[in-house]
């Protein structure tokens, strides 16, 4: 989420929830904070992801190597 669009949320929601300049304060940090936990989660795209490790196949010869007589 843009800084700008949590900034405005969360003064809105502080405006709306708090009583005195402390919790008003209060109550905007933790709503600034709230916001921007929730966007980590959410943004996480396919090739965001790490990828699988894959065993490597190895070429062996079809031919046999036998001891000397």
């Amino acid at each position: 989420m843009n800084n700008f669009f949590k900034t405005i949320i969360a003064g809105y929601g502080a405006k709306k929830l708090g009583g005195g300049c402390f919790s008003t304060i209060l109550i905007f940090i933790l709503i600034y904070v709230a916001l921007g936990q929730c966007n980590k989660e959410g943004n996480r795209r396919s090739y965001d992801l790490p990828k699988q490790k894959t065993e490597a196949s190895f070429n062996v010869s079809s031919t046999s190597v036998l001891p000397h007589e």
